[in-house]
């Protein structure tokens, strides 16, 4: 294996892990903030860090994006960080950081669908039927716990579904992104694109219900500034370059088996710092999902 595919490979567990405990710090932003402005200022704290960054980074890479170049870029962003995190703060809303995480675990699956029809990346049969013992993890959750249209948790599974959808197919059009565009090019267009919209949001949000002094007043509490650090820093910004590194080394279904590791990290965390509860039910959806992509995947490893 050469040295870009082990540092590949290394960058998607980085990813994996910080994407982990990202639920945990959602969790805990939301608990002085609205989703909005959890948002916004986390990709302010993220956009910071990259403006402080540029100039660094600017001796070592040249910058080449044009102006026409964005009618690509903008598009993607769409997908992440603006849909993806939008789903997912929205979603954490409703369900508890283990739930969102066996659902995110769908990535992969997804990816790998997507990939076929995009990429022209199409599975083997024996990958197929795992793909269907992991769909079943998932409709496990919703079937066995009684879950229907008025029950308030729905409303954050599919939120959740709809993030994972969006990561999805940010994994597929980055494959073709960062063939165009370097991953540092990349990594800061979205960051900026991020801090916009977020922030723009948040602002006619405040300015339409005459509250802007608050929109700085969760950071008088010392667990949001830490939240936001975390966030904006490692979990937008740095995975943004880590994943874009990652894909443009190793194909999109490889890239999002990671997010395995990342569901495991995320149930853990709930349970051990949240103290939230799993049943037998999340135990064996899980088991489930991530044990019918890793299986997808393995095979299709060997078989390449």
């Amino acid at each position: 294996m050469d040295m870009s595919k082990q540092k590949a490979y290394a960058a998607s567990i980085a990813y994996a892990c910080i994407i982990g405990f990202s639920f945990l710090f959602v969790k805990v932003a939301l608990a002085s903030a609205n989703p909005i402005d959890v948002l916004a200022h986390r990709f302010t704290v993220s956009f910071a860090a990259a403006l402080l960054l540029f100039p660094f980074l600017r001796k070592k890479y040249r910058f080449s994006i044009q102006w026409r170049d964005l009618i690509y870029i903008v598009p993607f962003s769409l997908l992440y960080p603006v849909l993806f995190f939008a789903f997912q703060v929205w979603g954490l809303m409703f369900t508890s950081s283990s739930e969102a995480g066996i659902i995110q675990a769908t990535i992969p699956i997804l990816t790998m669908v997507l990939a076929a029809w995009c990429l022209k990346e199409r599975p083997t049969s024996i990958q197929v039927l795992f793909t269907i013992l992991s769909v079943s993890g998932v409709m496990l959750l919703f079937v066995v716990k009684g879950i229907d249209v008025k029950h308030s948790h729905l409303i954050g599974y599919v939120l959740i579904l709809l993030s994972a959808l969006s990561s999805s197919a940010y994994s597929v059009f980055a494959r073709v992104m960062t063939r165009r565009f370097h991953v540092i090019e990349l990594t800061f267009v979205m960051t900026f694109f991020g801090f916009v919209f977020f922030n723009a949001a948040a602002l006619i949000r405040h300015s339409v219900h005459a509250t802007l002094p608050q929109f700085f007043s969760p950071f008088t509490q010392p667990s949001f500034v830490w939240s936001m650090l975390f966030l904006g820093i490692l979990s937008s910004l740095l995975t943004a370059y880590l994943s874009n590194y990652a894909l443009s080394h190793l194909e999109a279904a490889k890239v999002s088996i990671f997010n395995n590791l990342s569901a495991f990290i995320t149930i853990a965390a709930g349970v051990l710092i949240l103290h939230e509860t799993i049943d037998m039910v999340h135990l064996i959806g899980a088991v489930l999902v991530i044990g019918g992509v890793i299986g997808g995947n393995v095979v299709r490893k060997g078989n390449s």
